[in-house]
């Protein structure tokens, strides 16, 4: 999140009561992330997160927030897009730019996660695959191997040596395995694919929620899993994979959704697909960034890390 738009009260204001959620106290920009404009809204009614995409298109959203809308029915704790009474419209317009509403998650991040929060993490992702097995719009996820074949040419002109040879053989390697017959029989369906620690809360050690859902797309599940091991399940520092907390969110994902033989076969690869495509994104980020009065880029050589870890140290389900 951070705040490449910045919004007059007044506007903020005329959306929060065209949508019935009282009048507006206060409206904060929320510092961190590096795609959307993100404020914190507090009427009389309670707080909201206020966004405007900056990227993402009126034809792709519908996407991302009906999703979130299909999951709350369904009773996944996820923000719920508040629609405008008067259309049902859950997109609307702030500043010229696309916008919606969400109420907001309580409690907080837990940057510092045990076994206990990653077997809660676990079990909320399997349950939130489930819930989306009939949603019925389709759209690929946009940061997937497409996107990876075209911007590695865009960032390798900023690497080292070393680092453009590993980026050039993991990305061919990632080219063969989604060409292979055991991917094709990956399960999929619509997926979070972004759902690292602080896209998640916690109150009293409880999972309250997960959210930022505008990376989601159609994946397969396993991508998802991968991209929670590679961010709750590793030493920061290090990357070096975690045997405790994985298998505390691997056990409590398998309750609630088995993986079927082809996915414990193929987690290895995935590990290394998530770190890559983390690392891929990060140096765009890093090295073409984008002007905001909040934007902080993260650090891509933390991906690198991952990634050479998940290739020397593979790790089986």
């Amino acid at each position: 999140m951070a705040v490449f738009t910045e919004v007059p009260q007044d506007q903020a204001r005329g959306l929060m009561q065209r949508l019935g959620l009282g009048e507006l106290h206060a409206l904060r920009g929320i510092q961190g992330g590096i795609e959307n404009t993100n404020y914190f809204a507090t009427t009389d009614q309670g707080e909201w997160v206020l966004t405007l995409f900056e990227r993402l298109t009126r034809e792709q959203l519908p996407f991302y927030l009906h999703l979130m809308k299909h999951l709350a029915l369904r009773g996944i704790p996820v923000p719920d897009p508040q629609a405008d009474p008067a259309t049902g419209d859950l997109l609307h317009t702030v500043c010229g730019k696309p916008a919606a509403v969400v109420n907001r998650l309580r409690g907080a991040s837990e940057l510092a996660p045990q076994a206990s929060h990653c077997a809660a993490l676990g079990e909320m992702l399997a349950r939130m695959h489930l819930a989306a097995r009939d949603y019925d719009r389709l759209q690929p996820n946009l940061r997937g191997l497409a996107w990876w074949n075209e911007t590695v040419p865009v960032v390798l002109p900023h690497l080292d040596p070393g680092q453009a040879a590993l980026l050039r053989t993991e990305l061919a390697y990632q080219n063969h395995v989604a060409a292979s017959s055991a991917y094709a029989a990956l399960p999929r369906g619509p997926v979070h694919a972004d759902l690292f620690r602080d896209n998640a809360m916690f109150d009293a050690g409880t999972l309250t929620g997960c959210f930022d859902f505008y990376f989601a797309g159609v994946d397969t599940w396993l991508f998802d899993v991968a991209v929670c091991l590679n961010d709750w399940c590793i030493d920061l520092a290090t990357g070096t994979h975690d045997p405790v907390r994985a298998d505390a969110l691997l056990a409590a994902y398998g309750r609630v959704r088995p993986l079927a033989a082809a996915e414990r076969r193929l987690l290895p690869a995935m590990l290394r697909a998530g770190a890559l495509r983390f690392w891929i994104s990060r140096l765009w980020d890093f090295h073409l960034p984008r002007e905001a009065s909040l934007l902080q880029p993260h650090d891509p050589t933390h991906f690198e890390r991952v990634l050479r870890q998940r290739i020397d140290h593979p790790v089986q389900a």
